[in-house]
């Protein structure tokens, strides 16, 4: 899943349907008790797609430029994480480009997403196998994943499946695997299509959080430690918790135009977008 793009890339016209339809689908996913939501995570994303033509997830197929753009600085990352024996599991997938690519430096790499729509006219590679998911199990062997990584994932989870889908990703890494996660800052956000609506996330983005909440949710899944890495200029850079819980300490205290105005320079940036890196 990918961030929502800059409001200038598509009309306002378009930035208002897209809003209009995503919030009424949403509060679907919001309101729904949990069984029900085990249907309606792949039904909601389908009918999203078939609704909103332009939607990133879609129209970024087209573009095939930037799509290698973004699968390359994520590989630049993950690179460090890899070898020809890992078995590597990518959680809400999306159209599987990074997947693919990972296929042609690992064993084995499976992607879990809660919907087909934007993979099915896709070419794999031979040893790729995309899962189709309830929005919260990982339905994988136990101890048979060596990394699991997710790119902008963590906050269209329900926060009441958030915990449950993290102790699934316990259960199915290997002793001392590691699990990356990349999701957007709450205290900068919202991050979604209601970034330009609304002043806290109301559509697809059904939680954000801070490094810190996800860090303690970490902790209560199982995961034995957590740590972070920090990202400027394609140069990473691990970090204690320290640093990060110091700066959304002092941002959480200042309003919404001021947090997201400091929160979006250096080095608080850095901070806030940090990776964090879970291992079992």
């Amino acid at each position: 899943m990918t961030p929502e793009p800059a409001a200038g890339e598509r009309t306002a016209q378009q930035l208002r349907e897209q809003y209009e339809i995503e919030k009424q689908l949403a509060d679907r996913l919001r309101t729904a008790p949990r069984q029900e939501r085990r249907h309606l995570y792949a039904s909601a994303y389908d009918e999203l797609y078939q609704r909103v033509p332009h939607h990133p997830q879609l129209t970024q197929k087209s573009c095939p430029h930037e799509t290698a753009k973004a699968v390359a600085s994520q590989m630049r990352f993950l690179g460090r994480f890899l070898n020809k024996d890992t078995i590597f599991l990518e959680i809400g997938a999306g159209d599987c480009a990074l997947s693919f690519e990972v296929a042609g430096f690992v064993k084995s790499v499976y992607a879990v997403d809660v919907s087909e729509e934007i993979t099915r006219n896709a070419r794999p590679p031979l040893n790729f196998r995309l899962i189709l998911s309830d929005g919260c199990s990982i339905p994988l062997p136990r101890a048979s994943v060596n990394v699991c990584y997710s790119n902008q994932l963590m906050e269209h989870l329900h926060p009441d499946d958030a915990l449950e889908q993290l102790e699934n990703i316990v259960k199915v890494l290997v002793p001392g695997g590691v699990y990356i996660c990349i999701t957007p800052n709450r205290l900068t956000g919202p991050h979604d299509i209601s970034r330009h609506f609304d002043a806290v996330a109301t559509g697809f983005h059904l939680r954000e959080y801070t490094r810190t909440e996800l860090r303690d949710l970490f902790k209560a899944a199982g995961f034995s430690r957590s740590g972070v890495y920090l990202a400027g200029r394609g140069r990473y850079l691990r970090s204690p918790m320290w640093p990060i819980g110091w700066c959304e300490g002092l941002l959480s205290a200042l309003p919404t135009t001021l947090r997201r105005a400091i929160g979006s320079r250096l080095p608080f940036r850095l901070v806030l977008e940090s990776r964090l890196v879970g291992t079992k």
